[in-house]
């Protein structure tokens, strides 16, 4: 077993992807951690759970996440916990996109080309827009090269003003910007910082000709980021505690074994099921939801501790139908002119036996991104609205037989990227020595995303002091 620093080690508080993470690469730097979960599984808002349904057991995603090839975090995350070939990357972009309206289905796909020349001939015969609306599109995207994501003034102009100086009508924006954006930022354009807008559509388009290339998990995301997570931390010899609260934290007084010399360390009082422990520290991450951290952060530990409770959050809605035939052809498809936004298969994954759902049965499920006004509605009245949508939009369907139909619901499932948002995102050091902030929430520069949840977590590891004989981090490639 490999040597530990000294003193008490470091608690991470929280067990989705940026504390999983955060925890992993202290570990790998020689330190002594102990993650501390309040949920009984890790993974944070990224999981899966078992259905009891008609169609037998099933395997639940609580949502529909998938990433890019230009995750590199993420991937390096997958790397870390020995899941790459779990969730494979598309080898080229290929998205359906399917007008509901006018019963058309186009292309976004990209060739070998150099970017942006890799996406131009897709563009060229987008079916969705007019030749003019195509022409100012690609001017749009060119466009996009001059702004700097990290430029604060970007972050006061919402995403439709500035489309509307580059010429786009509202069609271009539905069909194109808006399929893009409402996936990856959970809000339309209007409701879109111009800061999170260029750093998703430049690193997506404007970089590497298969930045974009979508990865899709094959296996439910609880195999990801619960039980191959839970398995490398403990190879990596962190200590898990699953079911354990955080209830509070304080200062202990300076002394010598205080990290990196920065004088004083943590007690961390937890409730692990019902029993009440003092994990001492010499650094904490708190790894948890920005309502969370605002509760639990001690006075002063932020200049302006209000900022956390001005971050709103955003929903995400998932309808989940259970065909007893196949009615979609392909993985995924967009879709406009409809409710439907995004439709997955997810037969696979979740386990539905061709014995109990028949040798054709399809588990599909719909992602329904900045669904404010449909997130509490009941399930009744969403089966009422996507089931006959679901006929209208795949022939298939409409003779189908529905042999399951339940909804998943993130009424905070991100926070919201509103104008303004960025200077509300605190960096991962604060002002009280020892203590760290981990969260897609914090100062990463992207959305809220898997990809943003590593990064944080890895920010955070980086910035804990080396002290105590830890050794330089990792890239965020190997994580």
């Amino acid at each position: 077993m490999r040597a530990r620093g000294a003193g008490a080690g470091t608690v991470v508080v929280g067990g989705g992807l940026a504390g999983v993470t955060a925890a992993l690469a202290l570990a790998d730097r020689g330190a002594r951690v102990t993650l501390v979960e309040a949920r009984p599984r890790l993974g944070g808002l990224a999981f899966s759970f078992h259905r009891d349904s008609p169609v037998g057991g099933l395997t639940v995603d609580n949502g529909q996440h998938v990433y890019l090839r230009c995750c590199a975090a993420y991937r390096g995350f997958l790397r870390r916990v020995g899941a790459t070939a779990l969730a494979p990357v598309q080898r080229r972009l290929d998205v359906p996109v399917l007008d509901a309206g006018r019963r058309r289905v186009g292309r976004l796909r990209r060739n070998g080309l150099p970017a942006p020349l890799h996406l131009a001939a897709s563009l060229a015969r987008y079916p969705h827009l007019s030749p003019g609306e195509r022409a100012a599109a690609a001017r749009a995207t060119l466009a996009l090269r001059h702004l700097d994501p990290a430029d604060p003034a970007l972050d006061e102009v919402d995403f439709a003003t500035w489309l509307r100086r580059q010429g786009q009508s509202d069609r271009a924006v539905a069909a194109l910007w808006d399929l893009i954006g409402v996936a990856t930022l959970n809000a339309r354009a209007p409701d879109v910082s111009l800061a999170l807008a260029a750093m998703v559509f430049r690193t997506g388009l404007l970089t590497e000709p298969g930045a974009a290339d979508i990865g899709v998990p094959a296996v439910p995301l609880g195999e990801l980021h619960d039980t191959r997570a839970r398995a490398a931390l403990d190879r990596a010899g962190v200590t898990t505690l699953l079911a354990a609260k955080a209830r509070a934290l304080r200062r202990t007084d300076p002394g010598p074994d205080a990290a990196g010399g920065e004088g004083g360390g943590w007690r961390v009082d937890v409730s692990v099921r019902g029993e009440r422990r003092e994990l001492a520290a010499d650094a904490v991450v708190l790894a948890v939801p920005h309502d969370a951290a605002h509760g639990l952060l001690p006075p002063g530990a932020l200049a302006d501790p209000g900022r956390l409770a001005r971050i709103t959050t955003a929903p995400i809605l998932n309808v989940h139908v259970v065909y007893d035939r196949r009615v979609l052809p392909v993985p995924f498809a967009a879709v406009l002119g409809s409710p439907v936004q995004w439709v997955f298969d997810r037969t696979g994954s979740s386990g539905l036996s061709a014995a109990t759902a028949g040798s054709a049965g399809q588990y599909l499920a719909l992602s329904q991104s900045a669904a404010g006004e449909e997130i509490d509605l009941p399930a009744r009245v969403l089966r009422e609205r996507y089931l006959p949508e679901l006929a209208r939009l795949l022939p298939r369907a409409a003779d189908a037989r529905v042999r399951d139909f339940f909804v998943t619901r993130e009424r905070s499932a991100t926070f919201a990227p509103v104008p303004g948002v960025g200077r509300l995102r605190p960096g991962a050091r604060t002002r009280a020595p020892g203590l760290y902030l981990a969260g897609a929430w914090t100062a990463t520069g992207w959305p809220a995303t898997m990809e943003g949840a590593v990064r944080s977590g890895l920010a955070a590891a980086r910035a804990v002091a080396p002290g105590r004989g830890l050794r330089p981090e990792r890239t965020e490639e190997s994580v």
